[in-house]
């Protein structure tokens, strides 16, 4: 049973790890010189007009509000703006009530006077109330072990965010980043998640043997199917706002290294348990037994987890999905097209990694298993 002490220890330990790095941008970004362009946060107040108009160069109507809107945050804090949407031709209107907390772009025009534009909701509050029900039931259910996982989940983010990225904005091979950090990552959440043990040595074993596999296999198939990593806007702004220094296919396969790194751990702690559970129900079966029955558990895992793997990548993938479901050209093109043949490409080899994954740790805590 978890003591009082040890969940206010994980507690600490979460809030460090999600304040710190907050810290750090701040601080980073206080010392860099200030630009024209602020954000504010503000409340809307009053709506002090709404009516369907049809902007200039557009056939269409569209929704027109005019709203009064309090900032409550930034250099104008506590004064009332009045703010114009819908006044352009825009493709997403939103319908803005009393209460709503927005994001407010604010500049300066060359004529001195303020420019203000809504760029978004402020959704943080829901956000924390969600992932304060996720810490809650995971202690809760998890007990312990829960807690742990936590714990070795903010490890997991303070390494990706505190070497991984900076090595991979400073220039450095995102591939050798990714790999480097899975490294440190594995055995520290792992250990926490499941407990100094023999099975925990022995699926950390198996996760390296895959990660390595399938990291050879992304590097292969990236170059063989002549893919960029250019499909998404950020990795084209990112591309333009770094100016080249950043390798962008390797980014992509850094993506499938790290996301491979999360479906690992499931199913090689599940066959490692496995076979050390039948070996202690029957301390006469030798290695080959050993590997034969697990594996017949296994298969059902492989099954399951692909089948998971793969609706998890569609499910991502929905609008793009859409896009291609009454598309004139033959399904052969189709898959031709890079953004295509990118969620092609990952979910392959994440469900290649998976599949190997469980012949491999079975057969290691096999010849382990005492």
């Amino acid at each position: 049973m978890i003591t009082k002490l040890k969940i206010l220890f994980v507690f600490l330990v979460l809030c460090l790890g999600l304040v710190l790095p907050h810290y750090s941008f701040a601080q980073a970004n206080s010392q860099s010189p200030p630009t024209k362009e602020e954000t504010l946060e503000g409340t809307v107040v009053k709506i002090l007009e709404e009516k369907q108009i049809r902007p200039e160069f557009s056939e269409k109507k569209q929704l027109y509000q005019k709203l009064r809107i309090l900032i409550t945050k930034g250099s104008l804090k506590g004064k009332s703006i009045t703010i114009e949407n819908g006044n352009i031709p825009m493709t997403n209107i939103q319908k803005y009530q009393v209460g709503d907390r927005l994001l407010i772009g604010y500049s300066k025009k060359s004529n001195n006077k303020d420019f203000f534009y809504i760029s978004d909701y402020i959704r943080r509050n829901n956000l924390f109330l969600l992932f304060g029900i996720f810490v809650v039931l995971t202690i809760i259910v998890g007990r312990w072990r829960g807690a742990s996982s936590l714990l070795g989940m903010v490890i997991s983010f303070f390494i990706i965010l505190t070497f991984i990225l900076p090595k991979i904005l400073s220039g450095h091979d995102p591939f050798q980043a990714a790999v480097v950090g899975s490294l440190f990552i594995i055995p520290l959440t792992f250990y926490l998640s499941h407990g100094f043990n023999r099975k925990t040595t022995t699926a950390i074993i198996g996760t390296v043997i895959t990660l390595i596999i399938i990291g050879l296999m992304a590097k292969y198939f990236v170059t063989a199917t002549k893919l960029t990593g250019f499909t998404s806007e950020e990795a084209n702004y990112l591309q333009t706002l770094k100016n080249g220094l950043i390798n962008i296919k390797g980014l992509l396969l850094a993506g499938i290294i790290i996301g491979a790194l999360g479906i690992l751990d499931d199913i090689t702690i599940s066959q490692a348990a496995i076979v050390y559970q039948l070996k202690k129900t029957d301390p006469t079966l030798q290695p080959g037994e050993l590997y034969k029955k697990a594996m017949d558990v296994g298969q059902d895992h492989i099954s399951s987890m692909v089948n998971t793997l793969v609706l998890a990548y569609t499910g991502a993938a929905l609008p793009l999905l859409l896009l291609f479901i009454n598309n004139p050209h033959p399904f052969l093109e189709v898959i031709n097209y890079e953004v295509v043949a990118e969620e092609i490409v990952r979910t392959l080899i994440g469900s290649i990694g998976l599949i190997l994954a469980v012949p491999v740790t079975t057969l290691i805590a096999s010849l382990n298993a005492k």
